[in-house]
């Protein structure tokens, strides 16, 4: 399907925008999973003030949707009306670190700032080297992985509000919780810092091989997919109850749990939107009846569906 095109009216309102504006663009080489609809608007802004000002002057009824490298993200077939925005490495993506504090852009990889605070000595964040986003999803959801999470290391991070105005969040301000932050959800950050201790280099080098051989050993990192599905039940393990449930290998269309990890799903060549997210839901509703235990969505789930 296709969406009006509004990008004449954007720029024409918008004369000293620097960003790319684009009409009906598809999201689908944008993800993971390599499934979705078009976004109506796509803006790729050239820097944090290129945002700011487009904030300000975008009319408030559009919605606006963030995408980082779409790891964590399922887009409905049907596609989003309004604008998605997506923050570019070029201009979002650089790290540095100088003294104990690592600084980074939203855009950056979260494996490229555990690469920078190795780099440095600094140590604390080799947890980031095994989540495959960006420091912008890790600060809206509080990544973790192999028991710490984004809230024991951040120092402060920078965020752009829908009217355009720059906000700064010490730690206690992004109210952080397991797997989501309290910020406003119509918040872009922009850019973090986080602090680790100096640590030598070959521990730090032994403890992202740790991390990277578990993903590689445990979990499907070479499918299409979208990492962890479901976030874990207080005391339990997503995929244990969906391994316990029977799901482990179910599929629907073109979607599968996956045989290595139960709480990964894939794209195994022809999924949509609509079978992975069904298969999703399916695992959910077997999960509850096996176990009385509901699972949550981890995977962020954006668009109309068809």
């Amino acid at each position: 399907m296709a969406f009006p095109d509004i990008t004449p009216d954007l720029k024409a309102a918008m004369p000293g925008l620097r960003g790319r504006l684009l009409a009906n663009q598809s999201l689908a080489e944008l993800t993971w999973f390599r499934v979705g609809g078009p976004a109506q608007v796509l803006f790729t802004p050239a820097d944090e003030d290129d945002l700011a000002y487009f904030l300000k002057h975008l009319p408030n009824e559009l919605p606006v949707y963030v995408v980082g490298v779409g790891s964590n993200l399922i887009v409905r077939d049907g596609g989003l009306p309004g604008v998605v925005i997506r923050l570019a490495p070029r201009a979002f993506g650089e790290t540095s670190a100088s003294g104990d504090i690592v600084s980074a852009g939203a855009a950056a990889l979260d494996k490229r700032v555990a690469e920078t605070a190795a780099a440095a000595g600094i140590g604390g964040m080799e947890f980031f080297f095994g989540i495959p986003g960006t420091i912008g999803g890790a600060l809206r959801m509080n990544a973790g992985a192999n028991g710490r999470e984004t809230k024991d290391v951040l120092v402060e991070a920078t965020g752009i509000g829908r009217d355009g105005t720059k906000h700064v969040f010490g730690n206690a301000d992004m109210k952080f919780v397991y797997r989501n932050s309290g910020v406003d959800p119509s918040v872009i950050f922009t850019s973090a810092r986080f602090r680790g201790a100096a640590t030598d280099a070959e521990t730090i080098r032994a403890r992202m091989n740790e991390v990277q051989t578990h993903r590689e050993t445990a979990q499907p990192i070479r499918e299409k997919t979208g990492g962890s599905t479901f976030k874990n039940p207080p005391g339990n393990s997503a995929w244990k109850l969906i391994d316990a449930a029977g799901c482990r290998g179910l599929q629907v269309g073109g979607a599968q749990v996956s045989e290595m990890h139960c709480n990964f799903l894939i794209n195994t060549g022809n999924a949509t939107g609509h079978d992975i997210e069904t298969l999703g839901e399916t695992v959910r509703e077997r999960v509850k009846a096996n176990s009385g235990i509901e699972l949550h969505w981890e995977i962020k789930r954006i668009g109309i569906p068809v």
